[in-house]
């Protein structure tokens, strides 16, 4: 189970939810905590949460979500038993973890911003350039990087754009095939030939 998600603003974020469950105690006990202690997660940050609708029967469940500091401070307010200790030593190891790889998002997303420049030069001078041929080869990069388009990408990662919602190791593949295509475009090759070398790689 993963532990620390992002959002579409890229902070990483927990859930009451999970935190109920990895820490073995029950989901309204979590959030009647937050409830209690309102004033002092929201000066943390803004305290976002989700409805989520249980079958036709029940109310609806509040699924807080927490960054680091108010997942943090909810833990110290959990008795210390063992699955609490346990959680607490996992939630700082995946809070650690979504750090670094946004680390390397970040150094991975200015390093193709260059790319990026030299791409929509080369598609300028693209003789055999398909219509919409920006939108096209960048959602081929991204299928070719991630095996998904830029629609689905921002679907499912709640993202702004495609590029922004790939990871470090995808931001690299992106890349790689990126440097294809520019050699590919100044060789003035079709768009047929390109996306197949793209799906070769």
């Amino acid at each position: 189970m993963e532990l620390v998600y992002m959002d579409g603003k890229k902070e990483p974020y927990t859930t009451s939810e999970i935190i109920a469950e990895c820490a073995e105690v029950q989901h309204h006990t979590i959030t009647r905590l937050v409830r209690d202690n309102k004033a002092d997660f929201e000066a943390l940050g803004i305290l976002g949460f989700k409805i989520h609708k249980l079958d036709k029967r029940g109310q609806p469940k509040k699924i807080y979500l927490l960054n680091e500091q108010q997942a943090t401070l909810l833990i110290t307010y959990l008795k210390n038993t063992e699955p609490v200790r346990q959680f607490k030593m996992n939630l700082v190891k995946a809070f650690f973890e979504m750090r670094d790889e946004l680390s390397k998002r970040y150094l991975q997303r200015e390093l193709e911003k260059p790319k990026r420049k030299t791409l929509t030069e080369a598609i300028k001078s693209w003789e055999k350039a398909p219509k919409h041929a920006y939108s096209t080869l960048t959602n081929l990069l991204l299928k070719g990087a991630t095996g998904k388009n830029k629609s689905q990408l921002m679907q499912e990662r709640e993202s702004g754009n495609g590029i922004d919602s790939l990871t470090s190791d995808e931001l690299t593949n992106y890349q790689r095939l990126e440097d294809m295509a520019i050699a590919m475009i100044n060789l003035n090759r079709g768009y047929s030939e390109i996306k197949e070398l793209i799906f070769k790689a």
